[in-house]
């Protein structure tokens, strides 16, 4: 079992080898959530994750045989990165196996730090089998993602560095994957306060350890936005862990997650990948659980597709009515979409785009339907926007 002395020896060799990220309050997630929220930003590692944490942790106890020999670690993508960094700084020969559905941004990443990288399956698990035979083939040290003592109390350092920086946190709220990280952090946290409560997340599609801990039987999905914590089959020795330290489980919904990294955006200004948006987005929708209470969460990592990005932040914008589409049907006649476009600008909208539609309506001959997508501060200004326009007699509705 991981004890706190195994933290705080993975602390020291961390030293001076990781960057000691700040944990700082949201004031205006505070505001939003009812709660005080305290922020612990690992994605400002150098890797943008905090897998670099129990990476080094492991690596640092390898043998100068090992070291020689090489290792090989599997991940779709922030294990990979952590590993491949550390070992190039220690000079260790290092072997990627990573699935078929990883991120580009991190396959490129991984390459740049000198890894041999192994595209392999659809699946985890298939990655992970493949670089178990790999090791076994070549004779190389496995690095294990989450299940492995040097793994966990690495990640545990996070749960060290938040009680030190807010020590009267009353909880903890963590991403969920294969539960090294819960595992590393709930071991330092109830070591240090055993009245802490820790809370673990996943998101609906990937509930694995949701359904070992609790004896559900949840169905598991093929993909999530949160692909750091979509893992199929969490750790033996991490289940062993954070059965026994951590105290509730919540699960969230793919839109809950994007929303949560617009949030970062905006409000942080910081960049925050599925995973590590999860939890914010747990205590957003669950608010009556943490109303008025202290709350730390780890922003885990800052590794996320600009393609994907760029379809979160649209999906965002539309879903908080910054962002919407308008069916006006009227006489097809000159000046028509002048006097439409007119009205839009005096409400105080911005139009995005414009499509008229002659040939696939309904509408009698000499009538058209005209969507526009506009730019609004959101859906009260849109309800101001569509009274404006019906009060000039114009038929106009949103497009769901």
């Amino acid at each position: 079992m991981l004890e706190l002395s195994d933290i705080h020896a993975a602390a020291e060799r961390l030293r001076g080898q990781i960057v000691p990220t700040p944990c700082v309050e949201s004031r205006t997630l505070s505001q939003l959530a009812g709660a005080r929220i305290f922020l612990k930003f690992e994605n400002l590692q150098f890797t943008a994750t905090f897998k670099e944490r129990g990476a080094y942790n492991k690596l640092a106890q390898l043998s100068d045989a090992e070291r020689r020999r090489g290792v090989v670690a599997m991940s779709a993508g922030n294990h990979s990165q952590g590993v491949a960094y550390h070992a190039q700084r220690l000079g260790i020969p290092t072997t990627i196996v990573m699935p078929t559905f990883t991120p580009g941004v991190k396959v490129a990443s991984t390459r740049n730090f000198g890894a041999r990288v192994i595209l392999h399956g659809d699946t985890l698990e298939a990655a992970h089998a493949h670089a178990q035979e790999l090791a076994t083939r070549h004779d190389l040290v496995f690095v294990h993602p989450y299940d492995d003592l040097a793994i966990m109390a690495g990640q545990g350092t996070i749960g060290l560095e938040m009680l030190q920086a807010v020590p009267d946190l009353d909880v903890l709220v963590v991403p969920v994957g294969g539960g090294g990280l819960m595992a590393g952090i709930a071991t330092a946290a109830k070591a240090m306060r055993p009245d802490i409560r820790m809370v673990g997340v996943q998101t609906r599609r990937f509930p694995a350890m949701v359904n070992l801990m609790t004896g559900t039987h949840l169905q598991q999905g093929v993909s999530s936005i949160a692909e750091g914590i979509a893992v199929g089959a969490p750790g033996k020795l991490c289940a062993e862990v954070v059965r026994k330290r951590v105290d509730d489980w919540l699960l969230v919904d793919e839109g809950d997650v994007e929303q949560a990294i617009v949030l970062f955006l905006e409000i942080e200004k910081t960049l925050v990948e599925g995973a590590g948006a999860a939890a914010l987005a747990a205590v957003l929708t669950r608010k009556e659980l943490f109303a008025g209470k202290k709350v730390g969460m780890v922003l885990s990592g800052g590794n996320i597709d600009p393609m994907l990005l760029a379809s979160i932040i649209e999906r965002g914008m539309a879903r908080s009515g910054r962002l919407t589409r308008i069916l006006v049907k009227t006489r097809d006649v000159p000046g028509s979409l002048a006097r439409i476009t007119a009205l839009v600008a005096e409400c105080g909208a911005n139009v995005d785009s414009v499509h008229h539609q002659r040939a696939f309506t309904l509408l009698a001959a000499r009538n058209v339907e005209i969507e526009m997508t506009l730019q609004t501060r959101g859906h009260d200004h849109v309800s101001e926007l569509l009274a404006r326009l019906r009060s000039e007699g114009l038929d106009v509705d949103v497009v769901r």
